[in-house]
């Protein structure tokens, strides 16, 4: 994956997505983006003579001259890429570069995005594919055995993603005998599997996937956080809409791999910073706030997770 271009370009590219996903849709009814349009994108001082040896994964960054981040390619508002341009945009794509402009890399020049499915971020960070990872990753403590974490950076919410006409699925109360879609090996799978034996779980390796196949009646309702499910029901608000309220607490944290402890305190410094000087809402009002939702006040960064 190709590094991103200059954040003017970006911009102008996030006009073009909208154009690019009518055109390019692979199935009839596919979301045709009428959502709201993002204006000029948040600019992220870098902080200059910053330096962290005691982190061997930004000490390998510092070397190649670039970090490389992975995130998600196909979640509007927070992580999705624009087909036409390579580049990407969302909330967790703009967490991403102030962090990194944090550590003294230049978020036009400096970073590298590798798109990691859900099922495969713990390996991506294990073999040091990637850096860190922003992209929906919600902290628990299964994963924290096997990577690090920094934040979280916001607290999101299972909810579930239904055609506009449903009027049957109100919540979760009501999947029994439904089928209900979501990712790969992703939180919200895992937890109607266990928590809601009587649902039908249908799942792909994106939520793209899953929006398709609800547009085309193959399956009952799409489940993740309400992040995720909010951006496309912006993208075609005639057809879909967001229903119930969240059945979960979802604490995104920043992967890091696990023993760089380094780089975990780092990014928490980082966040706490960042919230303090107005970013945090700025990357939240040209992203997630273009649903009309008001910032939320940002959650206190858990020290104990880099202890």
């Amino acid at each position: 994956m190709s590094r991103r271009g200059p954040r003017r370009r970006r911009a102008l590219g996030a006009v073009t997505l909208l154009v690019a996903l009518a055109a390019a849709c692979g199935v009839p009814g596919s979301p045709p983006a009428r959502g709201p349009q993002p204006g000029a994108l948040p600019h992220y001082a870098v902080a200059e003579d910053f330096s962290l040896p005691s982190s061997p994964t930004w000490t390998r960054a510092h070397q190649r001259g670039r970090l490389t981040i992975g995130v998600k390619e196909d979640q509007p508002g927070m992580g999705e890429k624009n087909p036409a341009t390579g580049e990407y945009t969302g909330f967790d794509i703009e967490i991403a570069e102030m962090m990194a402009a944090s550590l003294g890399f230049d978020p036009d020049r400096q970073i590298e995005y590798k798109a990691i499915a859900s099922a495969n971020r713990e390996t991506a960070l294990q073999n040091g594919q990637i850096d860190y990872y922003v992209g929906t990753y919600t902290i628990n403590e299964g994963r924290r055995k096997l990577v690090g974490f920094a934040g979280p950076y916001y607290i999101a919410g299972q909810r579930l993603l239904v055609r506009k006409g449903n009027k049957q699925l109100k919540g979760p109360q009501d999947m029994a005998g439904r089928k209900i879609c979501s990712a790969v090996g992703s939180t919200p799978l895992q937890r109607i599997q266990s928590d809601y034996p009587r649902a039908k779980p249908v799942a792909y390796d994106s939520y793209a996937i899953c929006v398709d196949n609800l547009l085309n009646d193959q399956v009952d309702a799409v489940t993740t956080d309400d992040t995720i499910l909010l951006g496309y029901a912006a993208k075609d608000p005639e057809h879909l809409k967001v229903v119930g309220k969240a059945f979960s607490e979802e604490p995104y944290g920043i992967g890091v791999p696990r023993e760089d402890h380094a780089l975990a305190r780092a990014l928490d410094d980082a966040l706490v910073a960042r919230e303090e000087n107005g970013d945090w809402k700025r990357a939240y009002d040209v992203t997630l706030g273009l649903s009309g939702a008001p910032a939320p006040t940002p959650p206190r960064v858990d020290r104990r997770l880099t202890s």
